[in-house]
């Protein structure tokens, strides 16, 4: 930052220099350029909901790193069956207690410690098909809006397709045939996730292909491929990183309802939809068991939600609030 002096009074009444009037210094500032990218940072580390809602997230993230702390604390294993300590004399669950923090389930495991290793899965699988979903629709998208023509009508119909094809039939099919594991139910959710992205894409592109930047990046010789990657695609990646956000925890809600179903991650290996589905019968008698699972999912998709709300009003100027 640079500062100036402005003198306010010879200055400005065409006094002496060597007048003995005082002379009044003011700070000036250097005008500093900053771009969409900064003043979208700005915008949004004012946003205290948005700001709580990424600590929120890095909590949940360093619950599921350092799920077998958990473990060490609470001195459970993640599938052992407390059949003794952990049910009562008629075999039902326990609830919380000083030795068993959020209660037991119906074999007498121990629920705090299946919460935290469930994080891996629900997280893993959200982020994971979420980046495989954003790569291909932002080939898929690049492709059909910068090249135009018989490319775009092909890609446009193949999006259409995916869009309109039922997403939990091709999941049921996929897992009657190979069976359910981590690697299907990323598969199945990255293979009909992925057509919004490029139609989002494909859309930025169609309104920035025609502009002066990309011509002239053309009439110095640049490559199809080089335009794409290094000229336009950073100027759409402000929607799709918005759109990732708030893809986030669609997927993991998705990830959720296949174990609720019995097509996710097979047990025993926890999962929060698998605990879900395992509470159905006990919820009258042992609250705690769909309670606590559920308030985990609640809480990790609400967070993404609400970053994902500020990020995208931190990205458009016209939404700024605060």
């Amino acid at each position: 930052m640079r500062w100036g002096r402005a003198r306010t009074g010879e200055a400005r009444e065409g006094l002496d220099p060597h007048s003995s009037e005082l002379e009044t210094e003011q700070p000036v500032r250097s005008i500093e350029g900053r771009g969409p990218w900064l003043l979208a940072w700005e915008r949004l580390r004012r946003d205290r909901v948005a700001i709580g809602s990424f600590v929120v997230i890095v909590l949940i993230f360093l619950a599921a790193i350092f799920a077998p702390v958990f473990t060490l604390l609470t001195g459970h294993g993640v599938d052992t069956q407390y059949r003794t300590t952990g049910l009562t004399p008629d075999g039902l669950p326990m609830p919380p207690s000083a030795e068993f923090w959020l209660g037991t389930d119906d074999l007498g495991r121990d629920i705090l410690v299946r919460i935290a290793y469930g994080a891996r899965i629900s997280l893993l699988v959200g982020v994971v098909a979420t980046l495989i979903t954003v790569a291909i629709g932002i080939l898929v998208g690049l492709a059909a809006g910068y090249f135009g023509g018989i490319v775009d009508t092909v890609l446009a119909r193949l999006v259409d397709v995916v869009l309109s094809f039922p997403f939990l039939l091709f999941a049921i099919a996929l897992v009657s045939i190979t069976g359910p594991s981590l690697a299907v139910a990323i598969i199945a959710i990255s293979a009909f996730s992925w057509a919004a992205v490029a139609r989002i894409v494909r859309g930025q592109v169609l309104s920035i292909r025609e502009r002066e930047f990309v011509e002239a990046a053309r009439s110095l010789g640049a490559s199809d491929w080089r335009i794409m990657f290094v000229d336009v695609l950073p100027n759409v990646m402000a929607p799709v990183i918005v759109y990732t956000t708030l893809l986030i925890p669609t997927v993991i809600v998705i990830e959720a309802t296949l174990s609720f179903l019995g097509l996710g991650v097979p047990p025993p290996t926890p999962t929060w939809g698998g605990m879900l589905n395992d509470a159905i019968s006990y919820y009258q008698v042992a609250w705690w068991f769909i309670v606590f699972p559920g308030a985990a999912l609640v809480i990790t998709t609400l967070a993404f939600n609400l970053l994902g709300d500020g990020v995208r009003d931190a990205f458009d100027p016209g939404s700024d609030r605060r």
